[in-house]
């Protein structure tokens, strides 16, 4: 079987993860949204061969749509293949579009996609995230209480031996 097989994945069953989202970008509040995708986008992701470096959501006429994502071509498509940066649709909840919508109208907020994942039903599901960016200086701030919370971490973890 070609690919990444479901044990090499990583332990929470993600396809991609947006790391630069969770360094640049203060997490607001977690959606859930289905994706809307053609066969050979799906049999790419199953692959692990997607990426969500640089990519956003925006509703456009009460629709979530997944904009700058690239899932590669799939190799054995042949000239039945997706276009890897093409638009897709998400699948959210009216209600939960309008509660977006309204937080999205306020200042600094943005809809961010975290992962892409398949769920225990072997659903392709992706992670957004109502998200305000964050200064250079928060990020530094970040790092230093990682760095603090590590350095105690192991003083503990000395003191017990």
């Amino acid at each position: 079987m070609a690919g990444k097989s479901r044990k090499d994945r990583n332990k929470d069953g993600s396809v991609t993860v947006n790391k630069k989202a969770y360094r640049n970008f203060e997490l607001i509040e977690k959606f859930e949204a289905g994706l809307a995708l053609l066969g050979t986008e799906v049999k790419s992701l199953r692959n692990g061969q997607a990426d969500l470096s640089g990519s956003y959501a925006r509703i456009e006429n009460e629709q979530c749509w997944l904009v700058g994502a690239s899932i590669a071509e799939y190799e054995q498509a042949g000239t039945a293949n997706h276009t890897p940066g093409r638009k897709r649709k998400l699948l959210l909840h009216k209600v939960e579009i309008r509660k977006i919508t309204t937080k999205l109208e306020q200042r600094g907020f943005t809809l961010v996609p975290l992962r892409i994942y398949f769920n225990s039903r072997g659903i392709a599901k992706i992670e957004l995230s109502l998200a305000r960016g964050k200064r250079q200086y928060d990020k530094r701030k970040t790092i230093a209480e990682r760095q603090q919370k590590r350095d105690v971490d192991r003083e503990m973890k000395r003191s017990k031996k």
